[in-house]
C-alpha cells in the first residue's frame, strides 16, 4: 500500500480519546483529539501505537471515518479475535486515555476534494469506514454498495442513511446482505455479484472513479466484476485488509 502523509504525519504524537461510539456489538468508534492535527484526505489511515507499562509496544493501522477537518479524527476498528490492539480500543479506551497516532497516511486511496467526477464506492464489512469518510466529504455525486453479513453487522446505519436522506441527494446508499436479510428486504442474502454491482454503478463509459475497500478476496472479485462491466482499470482504486493481528 502505497504511502503519503501530510508534513509531520510520520512522526508519533499523542492522542487523547474525547469521545467513543458503538458501532456494532464488536465495533465502536474513537473521537480522538490531536493537537497540531491539520486534517486529512478521505480514504487515508493512521497507525495507532499503544504502549504498556512494561515498554512493551504493539501498533496498527485504521482508516479515518471522520470528514476532514483540524484537531479532531474518528477511527472506527473491529475487534480482531485474540487480537492485541483492537479488543483494547473496542472494550476498554475510554474518554480522556491517551494513545499515540502517526499519520495521516496513504496517497493513493484517497477521494480530494477538486475531483469532479462521480464516485463509486464499494465497501465489504469494516471496509466501508474509509468509504464513509468520502460520503461525509462528498462534493460530487456518489454512489455507495456496502456488503453486510447481516443488517446487525452493518457500520454507521444512522449516519448513512442521513447521508441519503441530505435535501441535495448527492449520496445513494445501497445495501448486499450476505447471511441475513431484513424482513422483506426485495433480495435473498447473497454475495455480491454482477447484477448488484451493474445495478448500482454508473454506465462503463462514464467518467467514474471507483474505490474498493474490504477482505483481499472481496476486493478482487469486486474489482475483476468492474472490469468485466467494461469499467476502467486505470479509474479504479482499491485497499484491502487479510487476516491481521488486530
Amino acid at each position: 500500500m502505497a504511502r503519503a502523509a501530510i508534513p509531520g504525519g510520520l512522526t508519533w504524537r499523542p492522542a487523547t480519546v474525547a469521545a467513543t461510539r458503538a458501532e456494532t456489538a464488536t465495533a465502536r468508534t474513537l473521537v480522538l483529539d490531536v493537537d497540531g492535527w491539520t486534517g486529512h484526505l478521505p480514504g487515508q489511515h493512521v497507525d495507532i501505537r499503544l504502549t504498556a507499562p512494561d515498554g512493551y509496544t504493539a501498533e496498527r493501522s485504521y482508516s479515518i471515518s471522520s470528514a476532514p477537518g483540524p484537531g479532531r479524527l474518528e477511527v472506527t476498528v473491529q475487534t480482531v479475535i485474540d487480537g492485541e490492539v483492537s479488543p483494547y480500543l473496542v472494550d476498554v479506551a475510554g474518554p480522556g486515555d491517551q494513545l499515540e497516532i502517526r499519520g495521516p497516511l496513504g496517497g493513493w486511496f484517497v477521494r480530494r476534494p477538486a475531483d469532479p467526477r462521480p464516485a463509486l464506492l464499494i465497501g465489504g464489512g469494516s471496509g466501508v469506514a474509509p468509504l464513509v469518510s468520502m460520503v461525509r466529504a462528498a462534493t460530487a455525486p456518489t454512489r455507495l454498495l456496502y456488503s453486510t453479513r447481516s443488517p446487525s453487522d452493518a457500520l454507521f446505519r444512522a449516519d448513512l442513511a442521513a447521508a441519503e436522506a441530505a435535501d441535495d441527494a448527492r449520496v445513494a446508499v445501497t445495501h448486499v446482505y450476505t447471511r441475513v436479510a431484513p424482513p422483506g428486504w426485495p433480495t435473498p442474502p447473497r454475495r455480491l455479484d454482477a447484477d448488484a454491482l451493474a445495478r448500482v454503478a454508473w454506465p462503463h463509459d462514464a467518467d467514474v472513479v471507483a474505490f474498493v475497500c474490504g477482505p483481499t478476496a472481496f476486493v478482487e472479485t469486486v474489482a475483476d466484476l468492474l472490469v468485466d462491466i467494461g469499467h476502467n482499470p486505470a479509474n479504479i482504486r482499491t485497499e484491502r485488509f487479510g487476516p491481521s493481528r488486530g
